[in-house]
């Protein structure tokens, strides 16, 4: 289902991520035009050196906050959606209440398939040939909001998580997050819910398979 609201050229974003695709998902939305009002990252990356998301937001004069610190009293005023990329923070209702919109992630599956933070490596565990991803709506339940956007990809013979996600499915993520937020600069607001009778959830591969 799709909404309309009042139409501007931009929306104001507060970003929660890390890592490469954070920064790559800062670098396009802010390339698209829009105002990013804050971000929050963790500060170091895992080889001790700044995180990308903190070290590109800092150079754009962005203002950082450590993860795990975004909640309806530090979330700055003003901010129109949240866009998580790459986070494990838990964004819960009370800060998403805070914004006009809400807050989007990007999960790299065809959701409600695939549930849960290592999506990537049981999509090639599990033999899929076709695999996707999918912009959803946060809310209280993990990956389980509303789609705003999702396509699908060919999972290739030879493929491991690594290549998949770098191939495919990390340029899709920073491509439907930038396409979703231009749909909400139009005032265009789409949520489909998700089909609960076909979810699949999936533990931590570190769980199922620990490290020898």
């Amino acid at each position: 289902m799709a909404t309309t609201q009042a139409v501007t050229t931009f929306v104001n974003i507060y970003i929660c991520g890390q890592k490469h695709f954070g920064a790559e998902v800062f670098s396009a939305l802010l390339k698209a035009g829009h105002n990013i009002v804050g971000v929050s990252s963790p500060e170091l990356s895992g080889d001790g050196g700044t995180d990308r998301l903190k070290a590109v937001a800092e150079a754009a004069g962005v203002k950082w906050m450590k993860s795990g610190l975004l909640n309806e009293n530090t979330i700055p005023d003003g901010v129109d959606v949240i866009v998580t990329a790459h986070s494990h923070d838990f964004v819960r209702e009370p800060t998403r209440a805070k914004t006009r919109f809400g807050a989007i992630g990007y999960h790299p599956s065809l959701l409600p398939l695939h549930r849960g933070k290592d999506a990537v490596i049981w999509t090639i565990d599990m033999g899929d040939k076709v695999t996707g991803g999918s912009v959803y709506w946060l809310n209280e339940v993990m990956d389980g909001g509303p789609i705003a956007a999702q396509e699908h990809v060919f999972v290739l013979p030879g493929d491991t998580p690594e290549t998949l996600w770098k191939r495919d499915l990390a340029p899709l993520g920073i491509r439907l997050l930038t396409e979703v937020c231009a749909d909400l600069a139009q005032g265009k607001v789409v949520k489909v819910e998700q089909n609960e009778s076909i979810a699949t959830v999936e533990p931590s591969i570190k769980r199922v398979k620990p490290a020898a």
